[in-house]
């Protein structure tokens, strides 16, 4: 048995990761069941959400396919239940992953403001995943060597603690400043999120054309975004 794998066996045992698989576990099954249980209910998810916004022309669509979109508040409901069930946490955390990641590429394609929220629940997804590593490794499509039941030797140290926990810390960071730099400019998650950006932005003007683009007129993401380039590029002109 490899270093990796020791530590992994250790980590297993220490109660500080115990505690954040659980903690992990309850935080997905939470953001979950709010959602299904809307959907179960025929509400439209976001109504907050104007039908203008990219994002909110998804959940206009999604909220008239009927029961498909039952269905989908029903699996919402059903994996977090098992996330919630210590002995069908990992077919739950199995759901789950897949379903997250379809969220988290969506908010990205949207530039919604939520990615970091997501993204964050993308990775405590897989951290799960890889916490139960040692009952999936057998359905990997990977050869797995013949090895004894490991023995701990010795407790976790504080320093692998400290390692990943501060790494976690390092990680959340990277994600919130560098999410916030990502794109030059977002619908928001309304029409006066969107305006409030055009003040601090190079370009007023053009910034306020594609407010108007996604809220005004209610063009597709990718139209309102060549029309602020255009804007931008007409500007340069001027300038020169």
């Amino acid at each position: 048995m490899n270093r990796i794998e020791e530590l992994y066996y250790e980590a297993k045992t220490d109660k500080w990761f115990k505690g954040f698989a659980v903690f992990c576990r309850i935080a997905l099954a939470a953001s979950f069941i709010p959602t299904g249980y809307v959907k179960i209910m025929g509400e439209r998810f976001a109504a907050g959400l104007p039908s203008n916004n990219p994002l909110g022309h998804y959940f206009d669509a999604l909220y008239l396919t009927g029961y498909y979109y039952t269905f989908i508040g029903v699996a919402q409901i059903i994996t977090a239940v098992l996330l919630l069930i210590p002995r069908t946490s990992l077919l739950g955390a199995l759901m789950y992953f897949p379903m997250i990641v379809n969220i988290c590429v969506l908010t990205y394609a949207t530039r919604f403001d939520g990615t970091r929220l997501v993204t964050m629940m993308v990775l405590a997804s897989l951290f799960l995943l890889i916490w139960d590593y040692d009952r999936l490794k057998h359905i990997l499509p990977f050869k797995q060597p013949k090895t004894d039941p490991y023995v701990l030797k010795k407790p976790l140290g504080k320093r692998l603690r400290i390692i990943f926990f501060g790494g976690c810390f390092i990680v959340l960071a990277i994600i919130i400043i560098g999410t916030f730099y990502l794109y030059e400019i977002t619908p928001g998650n309304a029409e006066d999120e969107c305006r409030n950006q055009c003040a601090s932005s190079k370009n007023p003007a053009a910034c306020e054309k594609f407010c108007d683009c996604i809220y005004k007129q209610g063009q597709p993401l990718d139209s309102c975004l060549a029309a602020f380039d255009k804007a931008k590029d007409i500007r340069k002109s001027d300038r020169k």
